[in-house]
């Protein structure tokens, strides 16, 4: 098995959405806002190639939406999925597989393009696309507090490919990749739990987005079930500790992996460093 991660945006979140409750006064101690109040993040997806499947975990935002969509996201331009599997000497047409944690647009965008006739296409024509079925249901009939995240145009084209495959709970189709799920973030959020070597990684998605959203009340205000984030969080970082779980954070921008240690105040971040670090 090789991993691979893959950076398909850089851009920024408002603090105040990133950290909830907590303070700025707290959460800018260890992250600069600029005069809009945001600060930058990063959307970290992962290749994983393993048994002649290359298998990508989240796409990013795409380039489809208008400037103005865009523009409050403020995107670093000259970033995307496609350039990153270019540098590894990749298209789209290798991927086999496309796992979404879940469908909201910074996850999804970039599965779906317009084609140079003005139709909305699916970008890897060859893969599969994997989301669990509770989370699709739910962003087919999208709440009013959370439909702003989902775009018909990230969606409908998956569907009509006749290759998107809805998951139930506990349902397992990847060798060495365990798929959980989660709802305090949103209804049926899938969380892989991948075999690599000795080692357990596991892709946090919007679960623990970075590795300041590690103490528990650091959940951010798009939950859409906070109390619900905050008993998963809790119960999966006595696990990750226990067990030496390495983090894989797909927003932040400044560490890409950690591990997680008991201590008397609580689960904390123990260590920090690259994937490509792991003996």
């Amino acid at each position: 098995m090789q991993l691979f991660p893959l950076i398909a945006d850089n851009w920024k979140m408002d603090g105040g959405v990133a950290f909830g409750v907590v303070p700025k006064s707290i959460w800018s101690r260890f992250h600069v806002a600029d005069e809009n109040n945001c600060i930058s993040i990063t959307t970290r997806c992962l290749l994983i190639v393993h048994n002649h499947r290359k298998i990508l975990i989240d796409v990013g935002l795409g380039d489809k939406q208008s400037e103005k969509y865009y523009g409050v996201r403020f995107r670093e331009p000259n970033v995307s999925i496609l350039d990153s599997l270019s540098q590894l000497s990749l298209t789209a047409d290798d991927i086999t597989d496309v796992l979404f944690t879940h469908l909201h647009d910074d996850h999804v965008g970039a599965a779906t393009n317009f084609d140079q006739n003005g139709n909305l296409i699916c970008v890897f024509p060859n893969a599969k696309y994997w989301v669990s079925q509770s989370h699709w249901d739910w962003a087919m009939n999208p709440n009013k507090r959370e439909g702003a995240a989902f775009f018909k145009d990230n969606l409908i084209p998956l569907m009509e490919s006749g290759r998107l495959h809805l998951l139930k709970q506990d349902e397992q189709v990847f060798e060495k990749i365990s798929l959980r799920m989660y709802n305090g973030h949103t209804k049926g959020q899938i969380i892989p739990f991948i075999q690599f070597g000795k080692h357990t990684i596991v892709y946090m998605g919007d679960f623990i987005p970075t590795q300041y959203n590690i103490p528990i009340p650091f959940i951010p205000s798009v939950d859409i079930q906070p109390l619900v984030s905050l008993e998963e969080k809790e119960l999966f970082l006595k696990e990750a500790a226990e067990m030496k779980y390495i983090l894989f954070f797909e927003h932040d921008i400044q560490n890409e992996c950690c591990t997680v240690v008991q201590t008397a105040k609580g689960v904390v971040a123990e260590r920090s460093f690259k994937l490509n670090e792991i003996e």
